[in-house]
């Protein structure tokens, strides 16, 4: 295999440097779904999900300042996780909710003996290419030259599925291999003749880095001709199986709760913006109120995920093309429910 492809052992969700598989042991349902109290209590629920800055760390901190949780009845605990704790505590069952999920990896799971389904997509595709190489105008012209990359992430498959796309070979980039906290540091150096990273992580290098500049990956054409469709599933919340079987109302209370979450971001981006920075300071926090602003690249678009199953079967697609996914997988990993 060649050194530039994929491996199935460590795939990533690469929508903030996150983790996927690790643990293949069936999951355990007196963990992660919570019990719940009594009549009339809210009903207590463990989401693992990765913390800032991560697509995945934009939602959680909204849901609990706004009490959205409360409002549908639920008492929702956010426990933030690495990626390698998060892939094998959701894996194994300890947490039946992971909220930092990729269709991608779901998909992987599935056929590794895991049974998760993508319940809600949270947010959609965007990956880039930057450079402060001259050189460097077409993603043709890295073949053969340095790319700094989190290799192992959802995010570089899609960005490869991309590449192909526009007529380069991924396989011919020599990439550096490097863990997503690092991408930032390798482009303020220059390092590398392009480096591949996602959002919030090229917002912040923006702000710090004005000369730094994208490659074009043609996502909006290439995804439209390839799937008849401008939304391409990527991050959301997802669940095992089993745990969705003995909690099927519970399901559209997550939406709406995640939809409602959604809708007061992007009415207010700057007051959100300080909720997703964290401990970040005021330069990141108008970076990341920009961002929300635009959504284009933060794609902030929650949906049931049978309301967008073409779709994400078509990233399952794709994800066979560039060699992740052995095989496709089943309908059962796509939940049925519909916009209300």
């Amino acid at each position: 295999m060649d050194a530039n492809r994929f491996s199935r052992r460590g795939v990533i969700a690469g929508g903030a440097g996150l983790a996927l598989l690790g643990s293949l042991a069936r999951p355990a349902l007196a963990q992660g779904g919570g019990q719940g109290g009594g009549q009339g209590a809210a009903r207590k629920l463990r989401i693992a999900v990765f913390g800032a800055p991560s697509l995945g760390a934009f939602l959680p901190p909204v849901i609990k300042e706004r009490g959205l949780d409360a409002k549908q009845g639920l008492d929702i605990d956010f426990v933030e996780r690495t990626p390698d704790a998060y892939a094998t505590q959701f894996n194994t069952g300890e947490f039946q909710l992971g909220g930092s999920a990729a269709p991608l990896t779901i998909g992987l799971a599935e056929q590794r003996g895991i049974k998760p389904v993508y319940l809600l997509n949270l947010f959609d595709y965007w990956g880039a290419a930057v450079t402060n190489r001259e050189a460097i105008r077409t993603l043709k012209d890295l073949e053969g030259q340095d790319l700094a990359a989190a290799r192992g992430t959802t995010n570089y498959a899609m960005f490869a599925w991309f590449a192909r796309r526009q007529g380069a070979d991924p396989d011919k980039f020599r990439v550096v291999n490097t863990a997503p906290p690092g991408l930032v540091a390798y482009a303020m150096a220059d390092r590398a003749a392009a480096v591949q990273l996602w959002e919030p992580a090229y917002t912040l290098l923006k702000a710090r880095k004005p000369s730094i500049r994208m490659l074009d990956l043609g996502i909006a054409k290439n995804w439209q001709d390839f799937a008849g469709s401008a939304q391409i599933p990527y991050l959301g919340l997802a669940a095992h199986q089993e745990w969705v079987a003995s909690n099927k109302p519970l399901v559209p209370k997550l939406h709406a709760m995640y939809r409602e979450a959604a809708e007061w971001l992007l009415a207010n981006p700057d007051e959100g913006a300080r909720l997703a920075a964290g401990r970040g300071g005021a330069d990141e926090q108008k970076a990341l109120a920009d961002l929300i602003r635009n959504n284009e690249r933060l794609g902030l678009n929650v949906r049931m995920a049978g309301s967008i199953r073409k779709e994400i079967e078509a990233v399952y697609r794709a994800g066979q093309e560039v060699g992740l996914l052995p095989g496709l997988p089943s309908g059962a990993t796509i939940h049925d429910g519909q916009e209300s």
